[in-house]
């Protein structure tokens, strides 16, 4: 029985502490591929304007102000009483002022016809910075291209 009692006693003890270097290891690839993706999520342009004054209208909360421009030159609000009927200058102003004066913080954005005129396009954003817009978006549609291309 001695002898057994010694060989135990000259047995290392086992290391009980994690090794935390692979985790830090993972964290960090996982940080740099969040930086790369993170640029390419967006999918629109965003251009800062700045705000004016305007009256309120009543309006579903969560409804982005979406101005149409036509291949026409024709400008339409997804807003107002009469949504995406054709409006004039000063109507589009009028209804996108009173939208952006009950919600500052509402989704602005222009969505633009690509066979229209690229000055048609600044007209409508222009206005809505007479409305008040801070930012305003550029909607485009989303094309997968194949790799070469």
């Amino acid at each position: 029985m001695g002898t057994r009692s010694h060989k135990r006693q000259g047995r290392r003890r086992l290391a009980s502490e994690i090794n935390v270097v692979p985790y830090i290891d993972v964290t960090l690839v996982l940080l740099i591929i969040f930086m790369v993706t993170a640029p390419l999520l967006t999918t629109g342009v965003n251009v800062d304007l700045p705000q004016a004054p305007a009256k309120v209208l009543d309006m579903a909360e969560d409804q982005p102000v979406v101005l149409t421009v036509t291949a026409d030159g024709e400008y339409s609000l997804n807003v107002g009483p009469e949504p995406d009927a054709p409006l004039s200058a000063s109507e589009v102003v009028q209804i996108a002022g009173q939208v952006i004066a009950e919600r500052p913080k509402v989704p602005v954005a222009v969505r633009g016809d690509g066979q229209g005129n690229y000055a048609d396009v600044v007209r409508g954003m222009v206005m809505l910075q007479q409305a008040g817009a801070e930012k305003v978006g550029l909607i485009t549609d989303n094309v997968e291209t194949e790799a070469g291309q």
